[in-house]
């Protein structure tokens, strides 16, 4: 294989999002309730979201958090477009993660300077974000597709060049340990620590009460 091109995302936040260990995918509908969100997860050891671009306060509710909770990894999800891919630059985006794997969209992250994760499912979808640089993939629908097991036969091939997964679709407290626990994994995506449910009713302490008790599994399983 020839060299991978420039990587699609950069060292630094490779680290802090291995660090983090997990990243929570939210869904916001109201504007009011990005501050006391981002709060709420980070009062329980969750510093990195990933805001889905699905609602039409998203952006606002990017730019609350980032003014008023800098201490939050921002990321966004659900980056279809080379233009979504330019507003979330604008809006000061640490990292954009998608659900597939669109060469143009990497191309355009790449140009912008903004750390990109396609999605992939297919060992296909591998060597196309391969071709692009990527090191880093958002493995999606994780749990449908075959959880732990089938991304290790699938990486086999590939494993030597150190690729690392996202796992997102699925996962919860329950089985999250084992995506955790395998050497693949730089973070798991957590829809379930801050369900919309949960924001709806502005429950902000069982979203910090989830968000600690992720944080505590990644804490034991990472320190053995």
């Amino acid at each position: 294989m020839q060299p991978i091109a420039q990587q699609a995302m950069p060292v630094e936040m490779i680290k802090k999002i291995d660090d983090s260990g997990v990243i929570a995918v939210l869904v916001i509908d109201e504007l009011k309730h990005a501050v006391p969100l981002a709060n709420a997860l980070l009062k329980g050891g969750v510093d990195s979201i990933e805001l889905t671009l699905r609602t039409p306060v998203a952006i606002d509710a990017a730019k609350a958090i980032k003014k008023q909770v800098p201490e939050i990894t921002l990321g966004f999800g659900t980056v279809l477009t080379t233009d979504q891919v330019k507003a979330v630059v604008d809006l000061g985006a640490d990292f954009a993660v998608a659900p597939g794997c669109n060469p143009k969209v990497i191309a355009e992250a790449r140009k912008q300077g903004l750390p990109f994760a396609p999605g992939i499912m297919t060992p296909t979808d591998i060597e196309m974000a391969l071709e692009e640089g990527c090191r880093i993939l958002k493995y999606f629908p994780a749990e449908t597709s075959g959880g732990m097991e089938n991304l290790k036969s699938m990486v086999a091939p590939y494993q030597y060049l150190g690729l690392k997964f996202i796992p997102l679709g699925g996962l919860n407290i329950n089985n999250a340990s084992t995506y955790l626990e395998s050497s693949l994994i730089t973070a798991i995506g957590g829809s379930w620590i801050a369900k919309s449910d949960l924001i709806h009713a502005e429950n902000w302490d069982e979203i910090t009460k989830n968000a600690q008790e992720i944080r505590d599994l990644i804490t034991s399983i990472r320190s053995k």
